[in-house]
């Protein structure tokens, strides 16, 4: 496809004929047509039901949108992913976050070494540090045993450990408590450490590059406070670990080599948390929990690499999502999970999806002519009915769903419960239906395209092939859109001139003048509100 915009392509010109066509297709009609819609379009996966027959498609439809995805090769794509092949281009290396949850006798190879014996090398060290934390070993300055622990991250090294032990908490016991610090403000910390004892908190330092930012000021302020309690900065090692692609930096940060449990430069940021940035998961929920989860990332890649593209669950969700897209003309993503732990999902989901998938330019270097990621947001969908649903049934901008609804309650009052299957089953209903109303005012017009993820219950296991289910979706797009979702130049632009700006305002010497008018104005009265 190098020669054209796959706009060009006559997979793609079959597709926007047949959106004419579909464009005024009822989905209340395509259910009266086929009382067997249900059968023809859901999958189960272990313990994931795929439903997506509410969104506006045919058997035509997923036909013609398989037709583009062989057109784009994406069953030679998926198995260069699986494989290591250096898909990252603009960078020059793999993209092998699925490695990270492979099976010990497995082997993925990149310059002819097999990553996977690293892999399990730390998980190893990894279990070895978790066992002795949570069973009292590894203790304090004051040899007191660990309580809490605190990850210090930001973006991938904060959201996805963070959303997955919120997500399990009603299977976490009482010998460690978790925290969060990622604030570049330091509001995250000072919250933080005053309830926290210092002879009892261990500290996980999450960077890639061990010099973010973010996360290297929020480390220094925590190092501080906790040599001010003990009044030694020898009792560092004992509180403080590292989770590093740069082993190197964290040494000279002051760490020792048994203190750093290391990645690789193959891991990106927001595919990490299979990786040691996952071990503040394996911390709070044990060792066990977190290779489970391991195990349901894998039970995803293995359907990923192995079954036909028309039953293939993050094929179906990519290519519906470029339906929904390109040819439907939704510019938004809209995702619900009907369960209360799991309400920092959308965030995660939101730097997986807008990070990978916010590009503009092809891998040969040419500008799109067509949109490509959409925008994600979401909330937990008992409180955002009560905030922007409004807008998703009566507004004039439409926006596919996805419903994510757990059947086992997970420790909540199983009555109660009945109260949220029922407000997701009915929800995901009505969008599809609508009303017709006596008044316009109370007329729903429906047609609301949605999906649905049915858990059989909230487990490390069902949440690892959940998300494992949206890291291929993403890749899945991204091959259709000709684009490269590993890398993340706007991210570090937007770095690059912050450590300008910051430079501005140490130097009090004199005013800016070397931006625009608003930034040096802006400038110019925080350093007169400041002096």
């Amino acid at each position: 496809m190098a020669s054209q915009l796959v706009t060009d392509s006559g997979a793609w010109q079959e597709l926007q004929g047949h959106a004419s066509e579909m464009g005024g297709q009822q989905l209340r009609d395509l259910f009266d047509q086929d009382p067997d819609r249900f059968d023809l379009f859901s999958i189960q996966l272990d313990g994931v039901l795929f439903d997506y027959s509410k969104q506006r498609i045919k058997p035509e439809t997923i036909d013609k949108l398989v037709a583009l995805a062989n057109q784009q090769d994406l069953p030679e794509k998926i198995r260069q992913l699986l494989r290591g092949e250096p898909l990252n281009s603009t960078e020059e290396r793999a993209a092998l976050h699925t490695a990270l949850r492979s099976h010990s006798d497995e082997s993925v190879e990149v310059g002819g070494h097999n990553v996977v014996d690293d892999v399990h090398a730390v998980r190893s060290q990894m279990g070895d540090f978790v066992e002795r934390v949570r069973g009292g070993q590894w203790r304090g300055f004051t040899g007191r045993k660990i309580t809490d622990v605190v990850n210090i991250g930001v973006g991938g090294s904060d959201l996805g450990p963070k959303m997955v032990c919120r997500a399990l908490r009603s299977q976490a016991d009482e010998v460690i408590d978790i925290h969060f610090i990622s604030s570049i403000d330091g509001a995250h910390a000072a919250d933080i450490l005053p309830r926290l004892d210092p002879e009892t908190t261990l500290f996980v330092v999450s960077s890639k590059t061990f010099t973010t930012a973010d996360t290297m000021s929020n480390a220094a302020a925590a190092r501080v406070w906790m040599t001010l309690a003990a009044g030694d900065v020898k009792v560092i090692p004992r509180h403080f670990v590292a989770a590093t692609a740069d082993s190197a930096e964290a040494e000279a940060w002051g760490l020792p080599a048994e203190n750093i449990f290391p990645f690789w430069e193959w891991v990106g940021g927001r595919y990490s948390m299979w990786s040691s940035i996952g071990l503040p998961i394996a911390l709070y929920l044990g060792m066990e929990a977190f290779e489970e989860l391991l195990e349901g990332a894998w039970l995803a890649d293995r359907h990923f690499e192995s079954e036909p593209l028309e039953r293939n669950i993050p094929v179906l969700m990519g290519l519906i999502g470029v339906w929904n897209s390109n040819f439907l003309g939704m510019a938004g993503h809209v995702v619900l999970p009907y369960a209360a732990h799991l309400n920092h999902l959308s965030s995660y989901l939101e730097q997986l999806e807008m990070e990978s998938l916010g590009k503009s330019v092809t891998l040969d270097g040419a500008r799109v002519n067509y949109d490509t990621g959409p925008i994600v947001w979401g909330g937990v969908g008992s409180n955002a009915q009560h905030a922007f649903y409004q807008l998703l049934h009566q507004g004039t901008r439409s926006a596919p769903m996805d419903f994510i609804l757990p059947i086992d309650p997970a420790g909540a009052d199983a009555d109660q419960y009945q109260l949220t299957i029922a407000n997701c089953l009915a929800q995901s209903r009505a969008f599809m239906v609508g009303q017709e109303g006596e008044d316009p005012y109370h007329r729903h017009e429906g047609n609301r395209p949605s999906t649905t993820f049915l858990l059989d219950a909230l487990t490390p296991r069902n949440l690892g092939t959940l998300v494992a289910l949206y890291e291929h979706k993403v890749f899945v797009q991204s091959v259709i859109w000709e684009i490269n979702p590993f890398d993340q130049f706007g991210v570090e632009l937007g770095k690059r001139v912050a450590d300008q700006v910051h430079q501005e305002l140490l130097n009090h010497d004199s005013p800016p003048e070397r931006y625009d008018s608003s930034t040096n104005g802006l400038l110019n009265r925080i350093q007169r509100r400041t002096l």
